[in-house]
């Protein structure tokens, strides 16, 4: 059993997460941890004397605010995650989606967007290597740019990145961890969620900005056949009943 798990940049803080980390391994299931880091890229631009800007919940990223995504993703979120890991026992390794060619991408919108992807292609024989090997892989999703020929990256969103790698590696689950239980409608947690009530948690506002990117990558997923997503907070990777469970069928639709 393969499970792909995605932990979004704040979850990453929480003090618990390593031993959750450690829990969820067993004798009979692999595990892909994809992480992201939003607020430690915007820390490092303002640092740097940039600036933040979102156009429909992307960052834009210029050529200079690459290496910026890559000093705060594939460099300072990447390896602080692998290190208390590490200090666990457990044996994490960490990669980006440039390495081997992970995760080869094409740019989104450069007019709008700049250096920003989508996932095309994954290297799955680099991945299941490291699983043959008994090793976690700890993915920064920044990416390669399939279409550069300098060796240029793209900015990958992490959900993005997590979806095409449960897809591409046939896993059974993909588990997006945010910083709430799961998706809320009318101040509660759907239990359960069709493809159909996605779309509409979408359309009618009710899952926006970062839940609404973590909708459309499980969707992603879905279409692509992956059986089972989650949306949920960290105590997903222990229990697995919580959060917001999505399939073909579901009860919200």
């Amino acid at each position: 059993m393969i499970r792909v798990v995605k932990i979004g940049g704040r979850p990453q803080s929480d003090p618990q997460l390593p031993a959750l980390v450690a829990s969820s391994l067993s004798a009979d299931a692999q595990l892909v941890l994809v992480h992201g880091g939003g607020d430690e890229i915007s820390a490092l631009q303002s640092a740097l004397g940039g600036s933040t800007t979102f156009v429909g919940g992307r960052r834009v990223t210029t050529e200079r605010d690459i290496d910026i995504v890559r000093m705060a993703l594939s460099g300072s979120a990447n390896k602080r995650l692998v290190a208390k890991l590490v200090d666990l026992g457990i044996k994490a390794v960490g990669v980006s989606g440039e390495d081997a060619g992970l995760i080869a991408a094409e740019a989104l919108d450069v007019e709008q967007l700049g250096y920003v992807g989508a996932p095309r292609d994954i290297n799955v024989d680099f991945l299941s290597y490291l699983l043959a090997g008994g090793y976690v892989p700890i993915v920064s999703p920044v990416s390669r740019d399939v279409n550069s020929e300098n060796g240029s990256a793209l900015n990958v969103n992490g959900d993005d990145a997590a979806a095409a790698l449960a897809v591409a590696m046939k896993a059974e689950e993909l588990v997006l961890v945010a910083d709430v239980e799961g998706v809320m409608s009318d101040g509660c947690v759907v239990s359960e969620l069709s493809v159909e009530g996605a779309h509409r948690l979408i359309a009618n506002g009710t899952a926006n900005k970062g839940m609404r990117a973590k909708l459309e990558a499980a969707l992603a997923a879905i279409a692509g056949g992956v059986a089972r997503v989650r949306v949920s907070d960290i105590n997903a990777l222990s229990d697995a009943q919580r959060g917001t469970c999505l399939t073909a069928i579901g009860e919200l639709s």
